[in-house]
């Protein structure tokens, strides 16, 4: 008989409940037309709270919308937003939308090599930027890597550097900043109001008819890898891979009431602004802002807003648990709260929401597996869930791309209605294979029930001793040990085992975690082959120095690994 394959295709999309319209535009009308007057968009500033309603969300969209008409956007012409989390943010991706245009989602921790890179590969028209955020000057950024842009006239920049960027427009502070960073504009640059002026003599019947000539399968926004490895890639996606999960989002999370979600984690990363809108605007509750993650405005903001859902990470949740706020702070009002086992720790929270496993990368618009998170019958341990609607995933052998049978590890691989139209600059045989899946780099098998198990990526898995180890299972382990920032685990070169893991640790300021305590953690949840037979610990200036860390907070671990050598080829301790 012969051995089934690693083949499994979820339920079609079409039979996919709470689904809705399925572009970036119209998903915004959808949700306007149902809940208009509710809040929507909230910022705290000290002493101001900024809220919009899902009808002002709207307007201040339109207005974006008709500005972009005015200034001569066509249809599919890329629109940069380089912002923190803010309300002109939204009204501006769902404002280039309306006005047929793309957004282009660029990273606020960009060095100026990195921006230089991002401007290039984008071939934005117009540029939406903040002045200043934390202390990087944007616009003396700008000016510094084109001085054209000081000359020329608003609207009219001609760069041989960025021969598609016509117009650069700048946003100040905030209302209730301390110190408010004033707007600089001349040259090129022009202020956020004097843009939005030009849009007065356009009507809005002009730009709906523009959002309504969008077909859900056109290209809707354009992100960019982390480049932990190398510079970031531009990853395009369908209109209707933001549609999609938007929508499905609450039923995955099984959320039945109007939901407040926080972030504090940037927009420009694809599953930040796909789970946080999506969740929010879906259920008819709001996305409540926090520009950049700070742990006591965190805590104050959940508070004050009574958040319902976090969407973050857990070094973050570590950071909240060792803010002088966290005891006293009232957090009953969380009700979902992603990889939280911390939180749930705190005495006024009540646990009860198990997080669905899932599986998702930003070329799938985050996840393309999943549980559902009131269906515990159909979960399976250490699952990642079922393909989600529209979606067919295969495990092939990475070498010859043959399916491998049933039960057997190899390289996951999927296609599906929110899969990336592809990378910029790469043809698409670059990108997918001859039946049109995207090769993840991530290693994983699919059980009888059609179930995925990942076992973390190819290159980053642990052989030590004829085993494999996935560094996150380790990582996930130790992440909730009292006083660990951050943890990663790599595999460093070992004669007897081949690898050894090795577990490198950030612990918080002023915490005191020992080696004796990791190893005991991970002795009584992991099998004994993943325990580490080593605990580093290191300071984020040792992992910034050794180049080992991005400005986004995620960690190179080819140098993390290097530096992990060098940290034992000079400790002779024994291994534990």
């Amino acid at each position: 008989m012969q051995e089934a394959l690693s083949i499994v295709a979820g339920p079609p999309l079409d039979e996919e409940p709470g689904q809705g319209a399925r572009t970036i535009a119209g998903y915004l009308r959808e949700v306007v037309a149902r809940h208009g007057s509710r809040e929507a968009v909230v910022l705290r500033s000290p002493g101001h709270r900024l809220s919009w309603s899902y009808d002002a969300l709207l307007a201040h969209s339109l207005g974006v919308a008709q500005a972009l008409v005015a200034c001569g956007i066509g249809k599919g012409e890329r629109v940069g937003i380089l912002m923190t989390n803010r309300p002109e943010f939204l009204s501006s991706l769902f404002g280039i939308a309306l006005a047929g245009g793309v957004p282009a989602a660029l990273s606020t921790f960009s060095t100026p090599s990195e921006l230089d890179h991002l401007l290039r590969a984008s071939e934005i028209s117009v540029l939406l930027f903040e002045q200043q955020v934390t202390r990087k000057d944007f616009g003396a950024m700008l000016a510094e890597l084109e001085p054209a842009i000081a000359a020329a006239p608003p609207g009219g920049l001609s760069s041989s550097r960025y021969p598609y960027l016509r117009r650069l427009v700048v946003l100040g502070g905030v209302p209730g900043d301390p110190e408010p960073a004033e707007p600089r504009t001349g040259g090129a640059v022009e202020a956020w109001d004097q843009f939005l002026s030009h849009g007065r003599a356009v009507a809005e019947d002009i730009v709906l008819a523009r959002a309504d000539a969008v077909h859900p399968a056109e290209v809707g926004g354009l992100f960019f890898s982390s480049g932990t490895t190398s510079l970031p890639k531009g990853i395009v996606h369908a209109q209707r891979a933001f549609a999609i999960q938007w929508w499905r989002w609450p039923r995955l999370f099984a959320m039945h009431e109007p939901v407040r979600s926080w972030t504090g984690n940037g927009f420009f990363w694809s599953g930040n602004v796909s789970m946080v809108v999506g969740t929010a605007f879906s259920t008819g509750g709001a996305v409540i802002l926090q520009r950049m993650f700070e742990a006591d405005e965190a805590l104050a903001l959940i508070e004050q807003e009574k958040v319902t859902f976090l969407s973050g990470r857990p070094h973050q949740w570590a950071r909240l648990s060792a803010s002088p706020l966290w005891d006293k702070a009232d957090l009953s009002s969380l009700r979902y709260v992603t990889r939280g086992e911390i939180i749930w720790q705190h005495p006024t929270v009540e646990t009860g929401w198990d997080v669905p496993m899932s599986f998702g990368c930003t070329e799938t618009m985050t996840i393309c597996t999943s549980f559902v998170a009131d269906d515990p019958e159909g979960r399976a341990q250490g699952a990642f869930g079922s393909p989600l609607p529209g979606n067919v995933l295969k495990i092939v052998e990475p070498i010859s791309g043959r399916p491998v049978p049933v039960g057997q590890v190899g390289e996951m691989c999927i296609r599906g209605p929110t899969l990336m139209a592809g990378y910029l600059g790469k043809s698409p045989e670059e990108c997918f294979d001859g039946e049109g899946f995207f090769c993840t780099g991530d290693g994983g098998r699919v059980d009888a029930e059609g179930r995925f198990h990942w076992e973390g990526r190819l290159t980053d898995m642990i052989k030590t001793g004829g085993a494999n180890v996935s560094p996150l299972e380790v990582d996930d382990v130790i992440a909730r040990i009292p006083g660990v920032k951050r943890s990663l685990t790599v595999g460093v070169p070992d004669d007897l085992l081949g690898e050894m893991v090795v577990a490198c640790i950030v612990p918080l300021d002023g915490a005191q975690v020992q080696e004796s305590e990791v190893v005991a953690r991970c002795r009584r949840e992991i099998a004994s082959f993943k325990v580490p037979r080593r605990v580093l610990f290191f300071t984020d200036e040792d992992l910034a120095g050794a180049g080992g860390i991005t400005g986004s907070e995620k960690v190179k671990s080819s140098q993390l690994r290097e530096l992990a050598v060098r940290r034992l080829q000079g400790d002779t301790a024994g291994a534990v």
